[in-house]
């Protein structure tokens, strides 16, 4: 071992833990891609880029309100600030102005991402009523899956007392996969429930 590689390997070990879910990828996942669709070079196996929470707030012009408790979820919900998302065009027909705030979204990227994904698999989805599984035709023909969720309080760091208003979010998992099913096989790999090809046991 040389003096570089035990230092950052001494560095390493000070710092804090890495996330659950990161960790089940890098000792277990990559392996089970790799088999899977027999990549010849570990650079090959699909990996996390980014997780990309979104939501539109259409009557936050009328109402300041409105868009501060967009904001205010979240970052409760992503433990990051939002960016405010503004209208690139005005649009008569809904009253919609260039410029005019109609929506924010938070970027997670490296163990952010991690974290976020692993909250959301095990508590937030769990906590849907009726819940039956997330539609796998939801790729974008490159690996990456957007999915909606129509409440914010299927996030435990909501506070289910101070909730202004119902809010829904779209959630985009941005990944390296070339294909959707190479996309499609790395999210069921990390856990996510969707219907169709389940499994039963």
């Amino acid at each position: 071992m040389t003096d570089t590689t035990a230092a950052t390997t001494e560095a390493e070990s000070t710092t804090k833990p890495q996330p659950r879910l990161k960790q089940k990828y890098k000792n277990e996942i990559k392996t089970a891609l790799t088999e899977q669709f027999g990549y010849g070079n570990v650079n090959q196996v699909p990996g996390l880029v980014k997780v990309v929470v979104n939501t539109g707030v259409g009557e936050a012009a009328r109402d300041s309100k409105i868009m501060d408790g967009a904001i205010k979820d979240l970052t409760a919900i992503t433990g990051q600030k939002p960016q405010v998302t503004m209208a690139r065009k005005s649009i008569a027909q809904f009253k919609l102005r260039e410029g005019q705030a109609i929506g924010a979204h938070v970027t997670l990227r490296g163990d952010r991402a991690w974290e976020f994904l692993d909250r959301l698999l095990s508590l937030a989805l769990p906590r849907i009523r009726d819940f039956r599984g997330l539609s796998d035709r939801q790729f974008d023909g490159n690996g990456n899956y957007t999915f909606g969720l129509t409440e914010q309080s299927v996030f435990h760091e909501i506070d289910q007392d101070r909730i202004d208003r119902v809010r829904g979010f779209d959630i985009t998992v941005v990944t390296t996969a070339k294909t959707d099913d190479e996309g499609r096989a790395l999210l069921k790999q990390l856990g996510f429930p969707f219907r169709s090809g389940e499994q039963t046991v």
